[in-house]
């Protein structure tokens, strides 16, 4: 996903000097000419992910501008731009919230790099803060990535039942997220911050489900050396989350409606029950009505637990979801693998959004994940993940084919086929300076210097071709083949 530049600068030159270094190296440019124009432009919703801000400008000055996003709680990471470079404006910016700064005019390398290191702290910021939601029990569906039609009846279901303590059925396939949305419910509801406890019912050897559910005494079988509390007293006002409950023994069954109706547990050896005060959601991806029907399932712990249904849609029913996805995997895997890529090439991301996921979220996951730590290039390509693309990464030795000899080459004539590299020794893309300035220098020596019908032939004018000469370091090419040229007259 293309990453978003607002550039706040009140010179219109400026804005487009920069702008032209951010698109060459793929970001994406907003312009705002003054500081009110920028909170603006906030305000609005656009997408940004950087802001780069002069700190003098007319009007409210970019110090003001900075304390104003701040104080509106916008938390993008801002770069502030000085002509001065004063160690008193640079440390009070510093103060108020700004994470880099550099003094103008700026070499481009500088200005990417900026840039890519504010994405880089950002990212990481992001990611402590969903650490520290997920280990307190405090992740709420704000949390949660994604605003199709299908995710957004979710969490509107999932805000409505967190306010009461009525149980929760979540269904859907694998992979789609069940425990993601159990502890937004968690999180959003008033046992926040309380334990969240979470059971893979379908993991546990059936001889233990009752001992570690429930708890038992010590000595009270073969090998209970300790007494052992079980999952409903860990989560004691808290959240207790059965996923794949639908694999649950029938005789442990027969003890969860005891206790969901009872609000109490019989430990195994106990004397006696034990209150207990625990919220439950659970999930399965299979069809439990199938199953009561079957007899594998109560009928009576069904409409139990199947009193409020949340249907957790996969993930080829919500695609326009797809691209969000990524992005915040490709965050959540930089910070992990200390990698710096910046998102995925629009290519990728249309492989990615056509595919249909039978894995659901966790296979989506797992593939932007094995394409970080493979990736070299900035934007993760189609070929990181061939399994969906088709595309095969290209050899690690891939090498472009070389250039002939000017010799060569005026041999052949205008028309013969010389290509201009695309590739570099990897793989990737050259960049457009380096494309243009190799054909440029090929258009020169195939018309042997003669400058005019170069500019013909590459469609600009003399003055502008002659200036890109100049830039490119090509005058001696220029100079070689005019010489060359009297030579031959002579």
């Amino acid at each position: 996903m293309t990453k978003t530049v607002l550039v706040v600068d009140d010179d219109p030159t400026q804005r487009r000097l920069i702008q032209a270094v951010l698109e060459r190296d793929g970001f994406a440019v907003a312009h705002a000419q003054s500081g009110d124009e920028a909170i603006q432009h906030l305000t609005s919703g656009a997408s940004v992910d950087v802001v780069l801000l002069d700190l003098v400008m007319p009007g409210i000055s970019g110090q003001d501008t900075l304390i104003e996003m701040r104080a509106r709680s916008f938390k993008q990471p801002v770069i502030v731009l000085t002509a001065t470079g004063g160690i008193d404006t640079v440390v009070q910016a510093m103060q108020s919230g700004a994470g880099d700064f550099f003094v103008k005019p700026a070499s481009p390398e500088r200005i990417t790099v900026s840039i890519r290191n504010a994405l880089s702290m950002g990212a990481l910021k992001g990611e402590v803060d969903r650490l520290k939601k997920h280990a307190s029990g405090r992740t709420t569906f704000n949390d949660l990535i994604g605003a199709s039609p299908a995710m957004l009846m979710v969490k509107r279901l999932g805000e409505r039942a967190a306010k009461s303590s009525i149980p929760i059925l979540i269904t859907g396939e694998s992979g789609v997220g069940k425990e993601v949305i159990a502890r937004a419910v968690h999180g959003s509801s008033e046992r926040s911050g309380k334990p969240f406890v979470a059971v893979n019912c379908g993991a546990i050897p059936e001889n233990l489900v009752e001992s570690i559910l429930f708890g038992h005494e010590k000595g009270s079988f073969t090998g209970a050396s300790d007494k052992h509390l079980g999952k409903f007293q860990e989560a004691n006002g808290g959240t207790l989350f059965l996923d794949e409950v639908g694999e649950l023994p029938l005789d442990v069954q027969v003890k969860l409606l005891r206790a969901l109706q009872e609000s109490e547990i019989d430990p195994i050896g106990a004397k006696r029950s034990i209150k207990v005060d625990v919220r439950i959601v659970s999930a399965t991806n299979r069809d439990l009505s199938l199953a009561v029907s079957e007899g594998r399932f109560r009928e009576d712990l069904f409409y139990r637990l199947n009193v409020f249904p949340i249907e957790a849609p996969a993930l080829r029913e919500r695609k326009e979801d797809v691209v969000a996805l990524v992005d915040c995997f490709v965050k959540r895997f930089n910070v992990e693998e200390g990698k710096s890529v910046v998102g995925a090439t629009p290519e990728t991301l249309a492989y990615l959004t056509a595919f249909d996921w039978p894995g659901n979220v966790r296979q989506l996951e797992n593939a932007v994940y094995r394409a970080i730590v493979l990736a070299d290039a900035p934007y993760l390509q189609p070929h990181d993940f061939p399994a969906i693309s088709g595309v095969a990464a290209p050899p690690p030795d891939y090498t472009a084919a070389p250039m002939p000899p000017p010799s060569a080459v005026a041999a052949q004539g205008p028309a013969a086929e010389t290509p201009v590299r695309i590739l570099d020794g990897r793989g990737h893309l050259r960049t457009l300076e380096e494309i243009e300035r190799d054909l440029i220098q090929l258009a020169i020596e195939v018309y042997a210097g003669h400058m005019s019908e170069v500019a013909r032939r590459l469609g600009i004018g003399r003055s502008t071709l002659y200036r890109k000469v100049r830039e490119q370091g090509l005058d001696g090419l220029v100079k070689a083949e005019a010489d060359a040229e009297e030579v031959a007259a002579a």
